[in-house]
Formats: structure tokens, sequence, C-alpha cells
């Protein structure tokens, strides 16, 4: 029955994660998965999120499945975190969110979406992109194609090629974008580059699409969130998925939201009917834990301050960790090109290292990154970095 089946080759991340478990070496050192790690090398369990849950166990109760929708005060929470409490459009009962299964259920619930009433429109991602953006579009039927983004030579952004291939899309072409934090180059576009692109998007009538994955680790909550916030304040129709596995250390839970911002409350009323429609074809429902320790952190003052500056020290801990490599590196290699580990932001930097290099580096050094060159920032501490700048520096000298 199943002989046709062909098999499938795996995701390059998860992948290579399997075999950094497997690889017998005590000295190996893991920074491909995206996860946060604290200096000591482990996952933290935030204390704002541990006294959460606490709190959460002590007062059991039924377990009722949620709307399709998802838990009302969460979806109220994750709208006033990512497009701000005095959003006008929040006010105006403007964007319609549900609760997903993390950010990727939000990209899928989306997709769904956008297939059935935009069935003609082609999507648009940033090149490279993290890979799954790929997958998941063109599972629900799309053609995937890029715009140019990042630069090899200086380790930054395209940013005119990018602009003048947006500004000569389709109208209602579907363009993902990186709202901070860029997986995989942690390049991002400042402020005022948003705005020239958001002008392009709104005079072009494109549809963007907004991951926004990593809010709190490029520079703090409100900064990274200003695409989405000046698209809002914009008009510009646009779906944002969100997520809180990193900024809350709760990557098993699945908390994420997809919110689209329509052009009046009726609008989004019917918006919310479909997306919600979406849910049900796909899991029917969300679960609630994850759901409920969120919504307690952001809507609890003490919790929600506590939270906020535990996610500052740990975006100011991959900023000293991208400050110890680069210093590092630059007492083996000279160039300009090293710039790239304190100019790139967030969990991950493209090191510019080649396939050959990066296999040179796990299986000589044990140093586990991806083929891409991608780094997870977050995995380095201050007892692996100074072996992972000797390892790089001995896998580029041959090349210097």
């Amino acid at each position: 029955m199943f002989e046709h089946v062909d098999a499938y080759p795996g995701d390059p991340i998860l992948t290579l994660n399997e075999n950094f478990q497997k690889d017998p070496r005590q000295d190996k050192i893991n920074l491909s998965i995206g996860i946060y790690f604290d200096d000591d090398g482990r996952l933290p369990v935030m204390e704002a999120v541990r006294e959460a849950e606490t709190a959460l166990l002590s007062d059991l109760g039924p377990k009722p499945y949620l709307p399709m929708s998802g838990f009302a005060p969460y979806r109220d929470a994750v709208q006033s975190l990512v497009f701000g409490e005095q959003c006008a459009a929040r006010t105006e009962k403007r964007i319609a969110t549900v609760q997903t299964l993390g950010g990727s259920g939000a990209l899928k619930i989306g997709a769904d979406f956008l297939k059935r009433y935009f069935p003609q429109a082609q999507v648009w991602v940033s090149d490279p992109t993290w890979e799954n953006h790929r997958f998941i579009f063109e599972r629900a039927g799309f053609t995937v194609n890029t715009y140019p983004y990042y630069d090899d030579a200086t380790g930054g952004l395209k940013f005119d090629a990018m602009l003048a291939a947006i500004d000569a899309l389709a109208p209602r072409s579907v363009v993902v974008l990186h709202a901070c934090c860029h997986n995989p180059t942690g390049v991002d576009l400042d402020d005022a580059q948003w705005e020239q692109l958001i002008a392009v998007l709104h005079k072009r009538e494109l549809l963007p699409f907004v991951d926004i994955a990593y809010q709190g680790f490029g520079s703090n909550l409100d900064d990274d969130a200003f695409a989405v916030r000046e698209l809002a304040r914009r008009g510009v129709p646009m779906l944002v998925a969100n997520s809180f596995s990193k900024n809350f250390s709760l990557y098993g839970e699945r908390c994420g939201a997809l919110s689209v911002l329509c052009q009046d409350a009726g609008e989004a009323d019917r918006v919310l009917g479909q997306l919600t429609s979406a849910v049900r074809s796909n899991y029917s429902n969300p679960p609630t834990h994850g759901a409920k320790i969120v919504t307690k952190v952001l809507t609890t003052p003490a919790l929600n301050e506590k939270w906020r500056n535990e996610l500052t020290a740990m975006c100011r801990r991959i900023a000293d960790m991208r400050g110890a490599i680069h210093e590092l590196l630059s007492r083996h290699i000279e160039g300009e090109t090293l710039s790239r580990y304190i100019k790139q932001r967030g969990m991950f930097t493209y090191t510019g290292l080649s396939a050959e290099q990066v296999d040179r580096l796990r299986e000589q050094y044990g140093v586990y990154i991806l083929r891409s060159g991608r780094m997870c920032v977050a995995g380095l501490n201050e007892r692996n970095v100074g072996a992972v700048a000797e390892a790089i520096a001995k896998v580029i000298a041959p090349a210097a």
C-alpha cells in the first residue's frame, strides 16, 4: 500500500541536533539548534514563568477544551505585547487573533487562510530564510520565490536590491518578513529602512506576513516590534505570527498566535471566523497550560516586570558572547568580515564559513553549526567560547 512513499531526508537542523546527541565526545559543543542556553549551558526556567506556573498548579481544576480561537485573555495579551497597548487598531477591534501551536502553527494557519482567499498569489521569502518558511507555504500549495536579502561579501543587508525586487512584485503578493533577529543571518533592517519598505508594500498593495519569533532578543520588546507597529500605524493589512518559545523559554508548550490586521471591526470578525475554521481543520483547538502561564505573566504587573528584566539579561548575555567571540577571533584573523559577529543581532549569526569548513569544524573539533554557516550564539558561554573561536580560526587558516 505504501510502497510509493519516498524517504523523508530529515530537517537539517533537527537531524544535526540528533547527530550531536549521538556524538560520544565529551567536549562537543552544540551551536546548531535555535534554543537559548544560559551561561552554564542549561535550558533556563525563567523565574517569572516558574512563579506563574506554581500559582496555576496550586489551583487545579477541570480542563475543558478551549474555544477554537484559543484562550481569550491570552489573545488579548498577545495583541498588547506585539501591537502595543495603545495601538488604535486594538481599541477599534480591527485585529483578529487566534492562539496557535507555536509560531509554526501560526504560519500554517495563516498559509491555509491565504491559500483559500488569495489562491492566485505567490509567496516571497528572504534569501536566505528559515527553512520551514518555504516548507510550510509550499505544502499549503503556494509557489515560493525569494527576494535579495543577505550580502555574503559584507555580512550585511542587500537593502537596495531587496527594495527594488519587492517594488516589482504583483499586487497581493505575500511577502514574508522577519520583524527582528533575522533567522538565519542575524541581519535586520533599521527603522529608516523599515519605513522605506513599508511605503513600498503599501504602494504596491502587497500583503506582508511578519514573523516575530524573537521579540526581546534584538534590542527590547518595544523596539523589536517596530515593523509590526509601524505597519499597523499606517493601516497596512498584514498577518503576524508570534511565538513565546524563545522569550518565555517555553519551547515544549507550543505557545504562539496569528494576528491579522483588518480595515474595520466587521472585517476582523469575519477573518477571525475563517481563522478558527482553519484551526478546526488542523487541530480543532489549542492547548491550555502554556497559554495560561504566558497570560498570567503578561497580565500580572510584578511578574511582567520580572519577566522583562530576565529577558533583558538574556539579551545582554547574547550580546556579551558576540563581543567575546569577536575579540577572541580578532587575535587570529584580520579583516572586516569579523564585524558580523557584533553587527548582527539576536540568537543567530551567519559566520561566513563554507560547508566544507563547517564539516571540518564538526568532524575535527566537535563544534556543531549548520552547513549554511549559521551559528546559534545563544549556545556560547564563558567556558566554551574560547574553544569555539580557536576551532573556527583553525578551519579558516588554510584559506587565509
